[in-house]
Parts: structure tokens; sequence; C-alpha cells
């Protein structure tokens, strides 16, 4: 037996892996060893060796020593999310070493503030046996820390599988987040430790043996990626079965001959569609095929030729990339323009330049510091625990993106040839990727990750495409060319369906757009119920733009202006005169029907530049529309005197959000009553208040005499009454607003309205819905506020409608247990007609 001695690589203190803040390696999953706390910002080699190649791991270096050991040193736990960040490698891969030689340096201030821990494990990753080791003692560089002994013959422990050799393949996509890093790579080779078939991954052409962690993490491994799974041995069927149990199942390599072979192979072990959950972003269903929009990370440089060469060219791309964004965002409208305003914004963002001119100063390429400064505002965002916020890092990568490819002197506007009635899928969709695409030839969109109100979910929504979001990793898996069926009513994405299940939905959407047609041309005429109850049917605005639109479609007048358009992604707030005009034109633009006005609701989800909130642990229960318009009330009498110049002012009416306090509304009286008199005006707007908490619903009665009106805002008023935060992507199929909980908040508020004789409405998404319009006027809400694209089909639903049959609904709806019964509830009511039941089709 040979042994061989293991000097520290790092000063710190030494503890036993049990203690290390991890399970794959607290548990020996990555291999045997110790750890050590570091004090040093320095990596050395433990002995004489050569250095294992392993792809894009920065934070991890393997020495194998002259003896066969591999000796894996994993700086820091979770540090692979900082891609490098903090890590500068003093060593090429393959270089021979010697011991004590520095190979790594990195930033342990970094660490300690990003990552999970500082803890750096020591591992033996191949065969061999730990004699002694040092634990719980300081160490410096070079002290004694490992003896080994390389014992000949032993192998992994495996079950005693008899029987005839199988060779078997199978292919599997990679679910993490960050591929096959360390501690997914351990957790693999751990799983097939019990069995003795050999198994072979094999990515890009180069293979690695799936038994050891180092050669894993070598292959450089991607989320989503598909690699192929060989294994030969008496027990192969079973060692592939428990790498199912990590990875995601996918229908076979990129490069399939055709699409018809992998619905071939997606449809050999089922008489039905696959199917992938996911959530609804855009509603609305597609037929077509599938068109992978994967695009790999662009490289970049790390060092600059000079601080004036690098600083001219950053400055150039920006500002080459600034440009097109204005130009996009000039000829764009509605949420697409504001979304690419947006953008203009944050690419000149004076934070985003000074992090970029501090690398730079470093001896940095200009892509190197765009990257790095970029990044460093997305682990800002992703720290902040918001899930809302997360869905922006999206806008950033966007950003990043723009001004790399700038740099590297790529086409911006060159365009990918999509195929007629493409099916984008994703990871994730940039803003930009979306509006460079022939939208004609896009038939939905299918992400894995991403949120219902990330920006792409909102420009498909706008576009009238179907999307879905948060499927998963398995549609990275899915060939191109596969056909498929989305259906974003439901969330499923259905994949290789049969002629006859195609040919099911393409009659269903032939219909669904002769429908929409005939709903267009009748939008125009006022709506009221078969039995002739008047139900008001307003539109959702975010600006001037969409005014017009909404009025082509039917809209009888605007009941929700979202005032933040005008305030939102800018580095000073607009003034009185800049608000005036907004408001007037597009008062001007809906021909003397009502407007309605929502102050300016901040906070949250929605911060500004110009308004430092204070820091807050959970931005949904502070500082939040009126209450911060309290806060800082100059912003708040601008505005205010900004819609009382509107005219005719009585076209006009003032929205208050997030109320749950009566003095906040006697106080924002006060303010109008003392502009009034500044004004010279005798009669100020009607007033109302948004039903956003429990509280609010709750207390409506009281709140309705100090306003005229009520209005309904479900996405809050969801959010709040079930406790799951709206923007998450994991919760957003389980929040739904025809929740009885909810329900019954509508009920007690319409109740109390109905009673002072006083408006109410509904203009949240449940405005939208046309499955909960029926519900609505049973609970007595005679007013939505919609999208303007849904508007025609709410009309034709209402007009088909009886009230009392509506009552007798809502009534049942309120004693369900959860909101997939009252949709199942409202499915049967619409399908059956009987005497109380009209038989509508939304």
């Amino acid at each position: 037996m040979t042994t061989m001695l293991l000097k520290s690589p790092l000063a710190g203190w030494v503890l036993p892996l049990d203690e290390v803040p991890d399970t794959v390696f607290a548990q020996g999953m990555a291999g045997d060893g110790v750890a050590i706390d570091a004090t040093g910002n320095m990596l050395h080699a433990p002995c004489d060796g050569e250095i294992v190649p392993m792809q894009a791991a920065k934070h991890a270096i393997t020495v194998r020593t002259p003896s066969g050991h591999d000796i894996m040193m994993h700086v820091g736990i979770d540090t692979v999310q900082l891609a490098g960040t903090g890590f500068e490698t003093l060593v090429q891969p393959g270089a021979k070493v010697k011991s004590g030689q520095a190979l790594l340096r990195f930033d342990l201030d970094l660490i300690a503030r990003r990552a999970k821990s500082a803890v750096t494990p020591i591992l033996l990753t191949s065969e061999g046996v730990i004699l002694r080791r040092c634990e719980s003692r300081l160490v410096c560089v070079g002290d004694f820390l490992l003896e080994l002994a390389a014992v000949a013959g032993t192998s992994p422990v495996h079950s005693a599988a008899t029987g005839p050799v199988h060779h078997l393949s199978r292919f599997f996509a990679v679910p993490f987040d960050h591929g096959l890093h360390a501690r997914p790579a351990a957790q693999v080779a751990a799983a097939l430790r019990p069995f003795g078939a050999t198994v072979t991954l094999v990515s890009r052409g180069r293979t690695g043996n799936a038994k050891s962690t180092v050669a894993t993490m070598s292959l450089g491994i991607h989320c989503g990626e598909v690699i192929e799974a060989r294994a030969v041995g008496s027990d192969a069927a079973a060692a592939l079965a428990a790498l199912a149990g990590l990875l995601a199942p996918a229908s076979g390599p990129t490069h399939t001959p055709s699409a018809a072979s992998a619905a071939a192979k997606l449809r050999e072990t089922s008489d039905t569609p696959v199917r992938i959950d996911a959530v609804v972003a855009s509603r609305g269903a597609a037929v077509g095929i599938a068109v992978q929009l994967a695009e790999p990370e662009m490289a970049v440089v790390e060092q600059g030729v000079g601080l004036a060469h690098e600083n001219a060219a950053l400055h150039a791309a920006v500002g080459a990339a600034r440009a097109r964004l204005q130009r996009l965002a000039d000829t764009a409208m509605g949420e697409q323009q504001a979304i690419l305003a947006a953008h203009v914004e944050l690419i000149q963002d004076p934070e985003l330049a000074d992090r970029a001119e501090a690398w730079l100063a470093r001896g940095k390429s200009a892509g190197y510091a765009w990257r790095e400064s970029v990044r460093s505002t997305i682990y800002a965002l992703k720290e902040l625990g918001d899930a809302r916020m997360l869905e922006r890092v999206a806008d950033f990568r966007d950003l990043e993106n723009q001004v790399l490819r700038a740099l590297a002197g790529n086409d911006p506007d060159a365009v990918r040839t999509l195929p007629d009635r493409a099916i984008l899928l994703a990871d994730e969709i940039l803003p930009s990727q979306l509006v460079a695409l022939d939208k004609r030839r896009i038939a939905g969109i299918c992400t894995a990750r991403g949120g219902p109100t990330s920006h792409v979910a909102i420009i498909a929504a706008a576009l009238g495409i179907p999307a879905l979001v948060a499927a998963g990793s398995r549609v990275l898996a899915v060939d191109d060319g596969t056909a498929l069926i989305l259906d974003a009513d439901h969330g499923v994405l259905y994949l290789a369906p049969t002629e006859a299940e195609r040919a099911a939905m393409e009659h269903k959407l032939a219909t669904r757009a002769a429908r929409h047609v005939a709903d267009v041309a009748a939008a125009q005429p006022d709506s009221e119920s078969a039995d002739r109850v008047r139900i008001k049917v307003y539109a959702n605005l975010g600006g001037l733009a969409e005014a017009a639109y909404a009025m082509a479609n039917g809209a009888e007048g605007c009941g929700l202006l979202r005032s933040e358009f005008l305030f939102l992604e800018r580095h000073a707030p607009p003034d009185e005169d800049e608000q005036w005009r907004e408001y007037q034109g597009i008062a001007t633009a809906l021909g003397k029907r009502p407007l309605t006005i929502r102050t300016l609701d901040i906070g949250g989800d929605k911060p500004i530049p110009y308004l430092p909130l204070p820091r807050e642990d959970n931005p949904a229960l502070g500082l939040r529309g009126l209450r911060t318009s309290l806060w800082q009330p100059a912003l708040l009498r601008t505005q205010l005197r900004a819609i009382l110049r509107v005219k005719p002012l009585d076209q006009c009416r003032i929205l208050l959000p997030m109320v749950t306090d009566l003095d906040d509304i006697r106080t924002v009286q006060r303010i109008i009553d003392e502009l009034r008199r500044e004004l010279g005006i005798e009669k100020g707007p009607s007033l109302g208040a948004m039903i956003e908490t429990p509280a609010s619903a709750l207390l409506a009665d009281q709140l309705l005499r100090e306003v005229d009106f009520l209005s309904i805002g479900t996405n809050d008023l969801s959010q709040y009454t079930l406790a799951m935060d709206r923007g998450h992507p994991e919760l957003a199929g389980r929040l739904d607003a025809l929740h009885p909980a909810v329900l019954r908040l509508i009920a007690t508020a319409a109740e109390a309205a109905n009673r002072h004789g006083k408006e109410i409405a509904v203009c949240g998404g449940l405005g939208s819905d046309t499955a909960a319009i029926p519900i609505l006027i049973g609970l007595g809400v005679h007013e939505v506020s919609a999208v303007p694209a849904t508007i025609p089909r709410i009309k034709r639903v209402i007009r088909s409608l009886d009230s009392t049959a509506c009552r007798d609904l809502a009534q049942q709806a309120l004693v369900c247990a959860n909101a997939n019964m009252v949709r199942a509830l409202v499915e049967r009511w619409t399908s059956a007609p009987t005497p109380a039941s009209p038989g509508v089709t939304p």
C-alpha cells in the first residue's frame, strides 16, 4: 500500500465535513475529506500534480496526483451562482503544478457577502482511503492536512446483480439552475454508486464517467441541456432509473432526424399527448411546431487593451443599444412602448455606468466591465427576495446582451427566420428578442422560467399571443419541429398530439376567431343583460396609445388609468403640465366617456428611483399606494392639480389605491378642496376608493360615507386574502380570484355599495375573465373594467345572461370549497342550457 501526504491549500480553521452547511458535502456524496473556513484569499496546490480540466468552474479546482488521486477544492458553498465573479484562475487546465503553488485568487469578502458560506471542502473524489486527517484546528498554507492510501482493486460498492449484460441508452434534460456543477454532479455519482453498471454521460461529443463527480463537472453541462446516459451492465436499467429520479426526461438529442420521429418517441408509451403543466401568462390557444430560442452566452475577454480604448468602446456600444431601443419605443404602442421606454432609461442608469467604469479602471475589457456591472444589479434584485423583482432580472439580462452584441459588432436588427405557426420555447425570452421576431409567425410562447407579470408576459398579452411560463426544464428538451398544442386557457402544453387532436383544436380556434370577428362588430352598443340590467364595460388603460384601441373594441370609458406609466423608469417625476397634457389627451380620445384616474400606486413591486423608500422586510405590507403618496404629499398634490385642470372635469373620476383607513380618504379630500379653491373650481370630480385588502372590503359600508364609488382590485385582494404573493411564479397557478374567500369579500363590498346606492366596479384581473362575469353580476357588481382586447367577448357574454340566474349561480359559488370547484361550477352552468343556465360559451 502506497501513501501520500496532502498539505493545506488554505490558511484557516479545519472542520469535519459533517459541519459543512450543505447536505451534499456534509454527507460525503461528493467525496471524503475535510473543509477549511478560510482566512486568506489564495488557494494553493496541496501536492505535486496536474490540473484537471473543469469547464466553466472558476470556483473549484481539481488536482490529479501522480498516484491517480483526484483532489477537488471547492471554494465556498453555492459559489457557482457567482458565475466566476470574484475568482481569478492562476493556472491553465492540464498544467503541471508543484506543491504550494498558487492556483486561484478569490475575493473572500465578496464570497462572504454573496454565497451561502465561505467554507471550502477539500475532497478525495476518486478511489482511495484517507488514513489520517487534520480537524478542528487552525492551519497555515503548507501544514499537514490529509494522508491518503491508494488501495489496489477498490471499486464502488454495488449490488450483486447478475444476469445478461445490457447496453442501454436514455436521454435526460438537466434541471439544475447552474447545470451539473459540484453538488448535483455529486448527487448523480451517489445515486449510481450502488449499481455495478458502468454509466457514461455524453454531452456535445464529450464523455465522462457519471460515477465521478470531477468527470461529470469536467463536461461543463448547462441547465436545460439534453444529455445522453449510456449504461452497460446487468443492472443497467436500474442505474438509468436511478438517474431518472434526479434528471428530467427528454425525448432525445436536439439533432433528431425529424419531428415525426420525435413525436413517435414521445407517444410510444402512451395513447395521449405528453403534457407539461405551466402557468398562464397570456390566455388563448395555438397549434404549431416547436422552435427553441436558446442563445449561447456571449463570450467576453476579461483583460482590456487600455482604459481609453475600452471606455470609448463601451460608451459607443451603450449609445448604439440605447438608440436602437429608442427607435423601437418610438414605433411601439401601449404596454410594449412603455416597456421599451423603461429599457431606454435603464440602459443609461448612472449606477450601471459607475460600476462598469470601476471595472474598466482595474484593466478589464469593456465587455467584461459591462457584464459584471449588470450582474451585480441582478444579484441585488435576487437578494431582495421579492418574486416580482426576480421577474425584472430578464430585463437586465436583455440589456447585458444588447450591449455585448453591439461590442461584438453583431447586427442588432437581424431577425431570426421563423417557420409559420412557431411556438417559441426557451428558458426565458427577453423583451428585445420578442420585439425583433416576426410576430405574424408566432403562434404561442412557453418558457421554462418567468412569471405571469414579467415584461415578456405583458408584451405577449398586448400582442394577443398565447403564453405560458414557469413550465420547468422539460420544455427545453423538446426538439425543434415537434408538433405542439399550447392551451393557455388551462395552462398546458401538449407534445406530439395526433392528427385528430390537432384537427379538433384547429376547429376550436377557427370557431373562436370567427366569433371574435362577430363580437367586435357588435361591441359598440352599451351592454345590458338579457333581462335588461345595465352592465357598464370600461377599459383598463396604461397610456394614451391604448385609448383608441379600447374605443374600437367597444369600451364605454376608462375604469382604470394606471397613472404610474408617467412616473416609472425615469430620474425625476413628471411636472404638473406634463401630467395634465397626458390626462387631457386621454380624456379627449375617450370622447367625453368617463375617465377614472388612479393616483400614483407605487411602493411594493413598483419602486421609483427619485423617491427612495425605506428598506422594508415585506414591501407588500409597507408603504404602498395611497400610504406612499401621503408619506410624500408633494407628488400627490401635483398629480391632483393636473387632474383638476382636465376639461370637462366632470368626465374625470379620481381613484385612490390601497385604502385601509378612513382618515386617509379625508386627508385627500381636504387636499382636493384646497386645490379647487386655488384653481377656482366649484365642484370637484367623483372620488373613489379601491378595495384591495380584506380590511377595505369589510369596511366598505364606512368607506362609502366618504367616497362616491368603489373599485375592486382583485389581483391584490386575492393575494392579501389568500396570503400568496401574486408575482410568485410557483404560486401563480394557485392564486385565483374566484376563490370563495375572495368572492365573499366582493359580495360584502357589493352589498354595501348597493345599500348606499353607489357604484361598485371590478377593475382587477377578474374583470377580464369571462368565466367570472356571471358571478360578478350575481353578486351585484354592475361595472367591470377589462383589458381592451377582451371587451367584445365580455359584452357578448353579458347580453346572454339573466341576472336572476346569475344570482343563483353566485350563491352556489360562495359555498364552494376552492377556486377549482367554482370554475367547474361555472363551466357546467354555461355548457348546459336550461332556464337557469343560458348556455353561454365564453
